[in-house]
């Protein structure tokens, strides 16, 4: 799902016109059709202003991506901010060296596998 999918969803969800969202954010909208007809994506100046009318995260709307974790669909990449859970994870796995992150995988794995028969 592209973002501008994403984007059309909530819009829909809330119901909202694409006339009360370009108010609300300042996009015009021909730019907000042509994401539609065109199947692009807003530049990314824009993000920040979509994430807060339509009152998502960041995370959400890049990677679809929810709060709780879940995924709406697989992606090979995740955008997460650093001061979220994921971030403070992530953060510290960067900060070890390759024996400890792999050593931090291992436990990952083996708590994943005991939840998995829960």
């Amino acid at each position: 799902m592209m973002i501008s999918d994403r984007i059309f969803a909530k819009l829909q969800e809330y119901n909202m016109s694409q006339k009360e969202f370009s108010e609300r954010t300042g996009i015009p909208q021909s730019t907000i059709s042509d994401w539609r007809k065109k199947r692009t994506n807003p530049t990314a100046e824009k993000i920040m202003i979509i994430c807060k009318v339509l009152n998502v995260s960041l995370e959400w709307l890049l990677s679809g991506v929810e709060q709780t974790g879940k995924k709406e669909d697989l992606q090979s990449w995740y955008a997460v901010d650093s001061d979220s859970d994921a971030g403070r994870l992530v953060s510290t796995f960067n900060s070890l060296d390759s024996s400890m992150q792999e050593r931090l995988l291992g436990y990952a794995e083996a708590i994943k596998q005991i939840a998995d028969k829960q």
